[in-house]
């Protein structure tokens, strides 16, 4: 940050401690935190963490977080802060949002869910403050690098129409064992979530809905050959701010081959069809490990034929390993995660920002050549 902000963090997962580490660490002003948790030992834990893993003087305060409604100690705090950045479960972010509407402050989330970004959509339509949504990695980055590739694409080839739009990202371990070819390098429920409820892409410039895990391909980046397949939440609003100018776009996870086939199988074989996230989410960690080394492969593309009827094709991939912040070493999903956030956070704060802000909206040269961005993603 370039000015001195009251920063409000919701969670005190592992995006949560490396949003305020890097924020403690990389700003130039150093922004007054609190961190946040329904279970509050938590929140305390992060805020010494944070103190105690940065270079720099900082002043990191943990508070409850209280899942029963507004305490006292949540409206003084909440009447400091200048922003809420929302790193707890998807379920929850209409409350939270609702507290920065209440209070008068910024707010950024993560969430890949659809109904609680409409919700909060719905909310905060009106609001003097600024809302910027689904500014995590997918979605969130990955959205804003494929509008730049295709506003780049249309811009130098003198075209308003593209054939495709595809943009995918791989939370991966380094190495992958059978039976199911994967590790969790991120939130278990994140992931039963994404491969149950519909994708939304483009199919023939229209928005539309397609089962997740429904349109599975090989794929080859840098050398390595990875399986693609539609996921939900990770277009975030592209489908609909470019229906009519893209033929097909979709957003899909990258994963290991053998990964997929073996989570189909898993989903044949759920005894519920009440409550499928919960019951996929179940099978997963029983048989799943919890992986420390991690990676983000992410790959975007779009192809289409420019003004002499000539087919072109750009892309950008990038493979982003664990990274040292200060004196932690942050896990490739910790960081890839928590720089949008911050970098989106900037932009509400130190800008004229004001309403909801989807990712189709966000200024593509100036979020992706941000200060925050760089050192994680590089330049584009």
């Amino acid at each position: 940050m370039n000015k001195h902000h009251t920063i409000i963090i919701a969670g005190a997962g592992g995006i949560a401690e490396a949003v305020g580490h890097i924020l403690a660490e990389w700003s130039k002003v150093t922004p007054t935190i609190f961190i946040g948790n329904r279970t509050l030992s938590k929140a305390q834990k992060v805020a010494q963490w944070i103190e105690d893993g940065t270079t720099k003087s900082c002043s990191v305060k943990s508070f409850h977080l209280s899942d029963q409604g507004l305490t006292n100690e949540m409206k003084e705090i909440f009447n400091q802060g200048d922003i809420i950045l929302d790193c707890l479960p998807g379920s929850q972010a209409p409350t939270i949002a609702r507290y920065a509407k209440d209070y008068n402050m910024h707010y950024a989330n993560l969430t890949e869910y659809i109904a609680e970004t409409r919700e909060i959509i719905a909310m905060a339509k009106d609001a003097t403050t600024g809302y910027i949504l689904q500014t995590g990695l997918a979605p969130g980055y990955i959205d804003v690098l494929a509008n730049h590739l295709f506003k780049e694409f249309c811009n130098d080839f003198k075209v308003s129409k593209v054939d495709t739009l595809e943009f995918k990202v791989g939370a991966l371990a380094k190495n992958a064992v059978a039976p199911h070819f994967y590790g969790f390098t991120w939130s278990p429920v994140g992931v039963a979530t994404e491969y149950i409820k519909e994708a939304e892409v483009i199919r023939n410039f229209k928005k539309t809905k397609r089962p997740s895990l429904s349109e599975r391909a090989a794929i080859i980046i840098d050398g390595t050959t990875y399986e693609e397949d539609l996921t939900s939440g990770g277009a975030a609003d592209l489908p609909d701010a470019l229906a009519g100018k893209v033929e097909s776009l979709d957003y899909k996870t990258l994963r290991y081959p053998g990964h997929y086939a073996w989570i189909q199988k898993q989903i044949n074989n759920l005894d519920t069809v009440n409550k499928p996230i919960e019951a996929l989410q179940l099978v997963m960690e029983k048989q799943i490990p919890h992986i420390e080394e991690d990676q983000i492969i992410l790959y975007a593309a779009v192809q289409g034929k420019d003004a002499n009827g000539i087919l072109r094709r750009r892309e950008i991939s990038k493979q982003i390993l664990p990274q040292k912040v200060g004196k932690h070493q942050l896990r490739a999903i910790q960081t890839t995660t928590a720089v949008p956030l911050i970098q989106s956070a900037q932009l509400l704060l130190e800008s004229s920002y004001k309403g909801i802000i989807l990712q189709s909206e966000i200024d593509t040269k100036r979020f992706l050549n941000g200060n925050f961005i760089i050192p994680v993603y590089g330049k584009v």
